[in-house]
């Protein structure tokens, strides 16, 4: 009898501690102790870029996950990205029309509707969604801004805000103007 519970006792110790695996695995939270990591190919980095447009715009390229800051002379500064999940893409120009650093955030009632459980508002903080900065897209819903959430740089994951790591938001944030170009492909 006491080898069938140890047997028992150590079946269910192993499938708890696969349970804890797979869990951990596929959780959005880090409660291990290695650190989040993304891949090397979204960190920031000069690239050559030839294009039209004049130094300070930005150009968002959404199937491939990168920003890049025009910077002239066939060159842009690229960001790795987090771009809007299925059915939440879009395309288009617009200018930068505000910036904020540590901004509030209030859902908007579209978000609200789809999960009644967000906050109404939320402070300007390290935990907030738009992270350390952010710059608003003309008079839409849409924003380029940080995230407590660097894990999600180079997927698709946002209901259609351009997302980049704190660290990133904050050094693209030191170099855009009110009024720059954004154009989203």
């Amino acid at each position: 009898m006491k080898r069938l519970i140890l047997t028992i006792l150590l079946a269910l110790s192993v499938a708890a501690t696969a349970a804890q695996a797979t869990q951990k695995k596929h959780s959005r939270f880090n409660f291990g102790s290695k650190k989040w990591t993304i891949d090397s190919k979204y960190l920031p980095r000069m690239v050559d870029y030839s294009s039209d447009e004049k130094p300070g715009t930005i150009i968002i390229n959404t199937s491939r996950r990168y920003l890049y800051l025009i910077l002239g002379n066939g060159k842009a500064k690229r960001y790795g990205v987090g771009v809007g999940r299925d059915g939440f893409r879009w395309s288009g120009t617009e200018k930068i029309t505000r910036k904020r650093e540590w901004p509030d955030w209030t859902p908007p009632a579209e978000m609200i509707a789809r999960d009644p459980s967000l906050p109404r508002h939320m402070p300007g903080g390290p935990k907030n969604p738009l992270g350390a900065r952010a710059m608003y897209l003309g008079n839409s819903l849409y924003r380029i801004h940080g995230t407590a959430n660097p894990w999600t740089i180079g997927r698709s994951v946002s209901s259609g805000c351009i997302r980049l790591r704190n660290e990133d938001v904050e050094d693209l944030y030191s170099k855009v103007k009110v009024g720059a170009k954004v154009i989203v492909k």
